[in-house]
């Protein structure tokens, strides 16, 4: 009788085994993006390969995924971004641990071939742009309808400088994403961060609504340096985006979309501290991005979708008050940008 207790046990496992099988191929991914800019008041133009990524993923175990991923060309320079293993003990919970996007912002999340513009928001890149070394938890439940919670833990140091690099305190981020049934996705999150010698508060909060073939989505971002060592900070983002699809056949293009956007951002400081235009800890903090207004208007020409294979087309107007000193690469432009994501 014990024998065959034994055997239906082993067999009841293997049945379960079977069923809980796991892919264990790790999953090579990656994204191109090259694009042609030219200013339309300097009458200059240049050629770049903005984004060459390349991610490795997969599982070592049904609840065990890994990620690793790699940019080849980060504005000319070679980056690590993401390097985690994450842990899924049940369903709904899992942890991660390593390098990450940490849970902060709407935009700032995207990955680069699910960008709806060929430049990313002032939100996405100057503001509540950040990727860290830290712990991470997520949590999703219903609560009559489904919410995602995530939180974190973080160096505050990034990937290349962990090296003896020890702190008495830590950053944290947290994210809530509420998904309501009337196709509105709401989200509030919060993020403390010290780049430098002062702690530095940002609050999101954001909404995106999506019916058919239309979506529209705002998010704003506030800002703010301890002990006043400069000014808060504010920023919106708000953009609207409808999907025209191509019904023949043999078209190359499968989906038109056209697309407007309207972003702000005030005088911007990074948190560091600079004097005499080099970073000194006897200096203070000063603005590294003046105030301005952008309206951003163009088409998407999907070849492929969803986010495979887009030409992206923009035009960009950026709007400074009198004395708001442009850098060289925030001014009115046309852009053309060719992505592929394999």
């Amino acid at each position: 009788m014990r024998n065959k207790i034994l055997a239906l046990s082993l067999c009841v496992c293997a049945i379960s085994y079977a069923q809980e099988e796991v892919d264990y191929t790790p999953k090579i991914s990656g994204t191109l993006r090259g694009k042609y800019e030219y200013q339309t008041n300097e009458k200059e133009g240049r050629f770049e390969v903005r984004t060459a990524r390349v991610s490795f993923s997969g599982k070592v175990m049904p609840n065990v995924a890994y990620k690793a991923e790699i940019d080849l060309c980060d504005e000319g320079a070679i980056k690590m971004l993401d390097a985690y293993t994450r842990v899924t003990p049940w369903r709904s919970f899992n942890f991660t641990i390593g390098q990450m996007r940490v849970p902060f912002t709407i935009d700032a999340h995207r990955s680069p071939h699910q960008q709806y513009f060929a430049n990313r928001s002032f939100i996405a890149k100057q503001v509540g742009n950040v990727r860290d070394v830290g712990a991470m938890a997520a949590y999703q439940f219903k609560a009559g309808v489904p919410v995602v919670v995530q939180a974190g833990l973080f160096n505050g140091s990034g990937l290349t400088g962990q090296k003896d690099y020890w702190t008495k305190g830590v950053n944290f981020s947290a994210k809530t994403l509420i998904y309501l049934p009337c196709h509105l996705d709401l989200q509030a999150s919060i993020q403390k961060i010290k780049p430098d010698n002062f702690t530095v508060m940002m609050y999101d909060a954001g909404m995106t609504y999506h019916y058919k073939n239309f979506l529209a989505e705002a998010e704003y971002l506030y800002k703010t340096y301890a002990h006043n060592a400069y000014k808060a900070v504010h920023a919106v983002d708000a953009f609207v985006n409808y999907d025209i699809p191509v019904k023949k056949e043999k078209s190359m293009i499968k989906k038109v979309s056209p697309l407007v956007r309207y972003d702000f951002m005030s005088d911007h400081s990074d948190g560091i501290r600079y004097l005499d235009g080099e970073k000194d800890k006897s200096g203070v903090l000063i603005t590294n991005d003046y105030q301005r207004h952008r309206v951003t208007g163009g088409v998407t020409l999907s070849l492929s979708t969803p986010f495979i294979s887009d030409i992206r087309i923009n035009f960009e107007k950026y709007f400074y008050r009198a004395n708001g000193v442009p850098k060289t690469s925030e001014r009115d432009k046309i852009v053309v940008e060719f992505m592929t994501h394999f």
